[in-house]
């Protein structure tokens, strides 16, 4: 194991778990746990916190777990994947005259373009959180996107910028900080999800993946090597709950526990015999429910999410183009027969997308789970960041990133969707003391076979493409939300 590589922790506060997962890359570029903590969320609803108290309540569970899974762990920072449908994107232009047009255009100059971005009007009570350029024009000659090192007069860019409320960032960050952390990033999370799941096979056939969140299904494609749509599709778990609700005439607490117990997306695969026996109210008789028809009210949703799927791949015209077919991925990937149900509706190839692909050998088996996607992630975007030597510069009202390596600039934290209401519920008891066998496997030294250093720089050149790809469309999902909203 390099000492030279630090020790990153990624901490995602879903709607229903929060995970604080920390690893560092050995000498062959794969990453080795270190330590891993979960605890049920509280005071989160839609990636919004709603209760501040509970919700550093829920952190600092996570975390003691975390800490308890490897005492030797000091955690101090973390990348955070946070979410919320108060996020606002519009799309802007911004020029600039050279003062020295006789110098080559410099990184300097580049920051100094999208610093004036922040001058853009926003709504009163909106804070402008990420600013993303998509391409360049140097006098006469658009689309560039590489402008360091050119000769010109005259640069400008095209930027889609991104708001979000500043309270509800606000409250987020104060959680954190009074959990005793301080924030590294706030990142997007299908910058995560889509790095700890994708492998460079996939970028190259063409996928497109779909993350089953708690309130909303989120869309990804990716074909040639670059991301070609994106799409938030507003139902998923949180909707199959209510139908369950509904239709049943039980609990939430009720339809929640059903669904993941004996929840499945096909309907012909339940037995017709099997009941589920529910407590009765105050003394009130105990109530059967059929197993088949809790299958029927999952699949009619389950088929509805996967429509509007279709829908958005015949749009773009790729429904048959997809050579890597579908990567399912988020809590709600976790239903039975969801994989046979995709492949029957989209007519394409299924997978579930575990997020293993990066990790070394001997990892806790507890995280091969498609749930952890968006924590593996936020470990690979801190080493994305350390890899390509970022220096971050940060204000009171803007943070952005200079890459030093490539003439590409990310500019402040990026946001999305929030994690699946389909997480399984670990009971009071396991919540607060990890399984045995994680504490002893996060202990051990990973071991890995070597690889050849081509393979390595591609895998490194993978991530880092995958995370500079989703950036260039990904808050076309933003504007899409309004029109795919309905009642």
């Amino acid at each position: 194991m390099s000492n030279k590589a630090p020790i990153i922790v990624g901490l995602d506060i879903g709607t229903t778990k929060i995970a604080a997962i920390a690893g560092r890359k050995n000498e062959f570029g794969k990453l080795e746990i270190l330590g891993f903590g979960r605890a049920d969320s509280s005071g989160v609803n839609h990636g919004m916190v709603l209760n501040i108290e509970q919700c550093i309540r829920s952190i600092k569970q996570a975390l003691d777990n975390c800490l308890q899974s490897n005492p030797n762990l000091e955690i101090n920072e973390v990348y955070i994947g946070i979410a919320g449908h108060h996020i606002k994107s519009l799309q802007t232009r911004g020029d600039m005259v050279r003062k020295n047009i006789e110098d080559e255009i410099s990184r300097e100059e580049i920051l100094q373009l999208i610093n004036d971005q922040y001058k853009t009007y926003i709504p009163a009570g909106d804070q402008i959180i990420d600013i993303i350029p998509q391409d360049f024009t140097v006098d006469n000659t658009p689309n560039i996107i590489d402008a360091v090192g050119m000769s010109g007069i005259k640069i400008g860019a095209n930027f889609h910028i991104v708001t979000g409320d500043k309270h509800a960032i606000r409250n987020i960050n104060r959680c954190v900080e009074k959990s005793g952390l301080k924030t590294k990033e706030l990142v997007l999370q299908p910058l995560a999800s889509a790095a700890a799941v994708m492998c460079p096979e996939d970028l190259e056939a063409g996928v497109a993946i779909v993350d089953i969140g708690g309130g909303t299904t989120d869309l990804a494609v990716f074909y040639d090597g670059i991301l070609k749509h994106t799409a938030v599709i507003p139902y998923a778990g949180v909707n199959i709950t209510n139908d369950i609700k509904q239709g049943l005439g039980v609990l939430r607490t009720q339809a929640e526990q059903m669904k993941v117990q004996f929840g499945m997306a096909l309907a012909a695969e339940a037995k017709n015999n099997a009941y589920i026996t529910i407590p009765g109210i105050r003394g009130q008789h105990p109530k059967e429910i059929s197993v088949k028809n809790l299958a029927h009210i999952i699949q009619a949703r389950m088929e509805e999410i996967l429509e509007y799927v279709l829908y958005h791949l015949k749009q773009i015209n790729l429904e048959d183009k997809l050579h890597g077919g579908i990567i399912l991925t988020g809590g709600g990937s976790q239903l039975k027969h969801l994989v046979q149900l995709t492949e029957f509706v989209t007519g394409l190839n299924t997978r579930i997308g575990l997020p293993n692909e990066h990790l070394a050998n001997g990892h806790v088996e507890d995280l091969m789970n498609p749930m952890y996607a968006t924590c593996i992630g936020l470990i690979l975007r801190g080493y994305d960041d350390f890899e390509n030597n970022r220096a971050r510069f940060t204000s009171e009202n803007k943070m952005f990133t200079e890459d030093a390596s490539a003439a590409f600039v990310r500019v402040g934290p990026e946001m999305f969707m929030p994690d699946s209401a389909l997480n399984p519920q670990q009971p009071q008891q396991q919540q607060q003391q990890q399984p045995a066998e994680v504490a002893e496997a996060v202990a051990d030294t990973m071991a890995a076979q070597p690889e050849p250093e081509e393979q390595q720089n591609k895998r490194g050149k993978t991530i880092h493409k995958i995370f500079e790809a989703i950036k260039t469309n990904v808050l076309k999902l933003f504007e899409e939300v309004e029109d795919e909203r309905m009642d």
